[in-house]
């Protein structure tokens, strides 16, 4: 099946385009861009060599849901999704750090912890933890935001600290993060998930917090069934879960984490296909529809004209 690795658009209007890991944005004027969900897929930082069929438009789509369903918690960027890889909205000036809320102990933080670390970015982590275990409240667990290489862990006081935001616009992050946050677990419960952490993105527009680039995704979020979550616990044996942990844990058990010197393991085709399978049925799973596959027999002649339409009509 074919994947869209890269994407090389000249939308009419267009000024400037960043190429980032997932995400291609095209800038249209300073108020307007285009952003591209690709079916590349990143893991310690990293993009991998092969595209997941399908992937890129599970991100937006979820995405766009999300985005709706929470536009009166916050205000967001969106203004439409013109192709199922697309979304056209509102350039922002992106505020420097991540805010990322975890409400168990996984992931990252899990790794963190069984090295004997109780202190995630300046947040106390209780003694006596298990993997998967829900923490006593949702624990935010920011980080900086780079242009290449590794996210940063950092705490409050650091970002305080150096100005990077002011105590008033961050504050707001925090409280903005809570709410997303609940509103996600409300609506992940409905379909019998567990939302257990994830990350937000913020900019600024005139002044004013505006919600930005993708939430509640797999790639930006983590999802256990529900179903069965306490006697798995019980047992001490894994979760089963939607996100993108299982292709860290393929590449951890292939000698891959990101560290210098590790050679990044391909991914054989059969491989491929469970990927885009999961992101498929983490969408279905998540919104409760039936996934409508878009056509891929040439997925950028689609793009560039559906969004060419759009641009001429609106």
């Amino acid at each position: 099946m074919k994947a869209l690795t890269n994407s090389s658009f000249n939308f009419t209007g267009q000024k400037s385009v960043y190429n980032g890991k997932v995400r291609d944005v095209y800038h249209l004027n300073d108020r307007r861009l285009v952003m591209v969900a690709s079916d590349r897929i990143s893991a310690f930082d990293h993009v991998l060599p092969k595209g997941i069929p399908y992937k890129g438009q599970v991100l937006n789509q979820v995405a766009t849901m999300f985005l709706k369903a929470t536009e009166d918690i916050v205000p967001n960027w969106l203004e439409a999704t013109p192709d199922a890889n697309v979304a056209v909205g509102m350039a922002c000036e992106p505020i420097r750090v991540e805010m990322v809320i975890r409400g168990y102990l996984a992931g990252h933080a899990a790794r963190e912890y069984k090295l004997g670390k109780r202190l995630l970015c300046g947040v106390e982590m209780p003694e006596g933890m298990r993997e998967n275990d829900k923490f006593p409240e949702p624990i935010i667990t920011p980080a900086t935001k780079a242009d290449e290489g590794h996210d940063e862990d950092i705490s409050r006081e650091e970002i305080l600290a150096n100005d990077i935001v002011p105590k008033a616009i961050y504050e707001k992050l925090e409280m903005y993060t809570r709410q997303l946050f609940a509103r996600g677990t409300e609506m992940a419960a409905a379909q019998g998930l567990i939302l257990v952490d994830t990350k937000y993105e913020f900019g600024l527009s005139d002044g004013e917090i505006i919600l930005i680039d993708e939430i509640h995704t797999p790639d930006s979020s983590r999802y256990f069934y529900a179903d069965g979550y306490a006697e798995r616990q019980a047992k001490g044996i894994s979760q089963k879960q939607l996100s993108k942990e299982f292709v860290r844990q393929w590449l951890i058990e292939n000698g891959f984490q990101g560290l210098k010197g590790q050679k990044m393991p391909i991914m054989p085709d059969d491989f491929v296909q469970v990927v885009s399978e999961r992101y498929i049925e983490l969408f279905e799973k998540i919104t409760g529809t039936s996934f409508q596959r878009a056509d891929i027999k040439d997925i950028p002649a689609r793009i560039q004209q559906n969004i060419e339409d759009y641009l001429s009509n609106s």
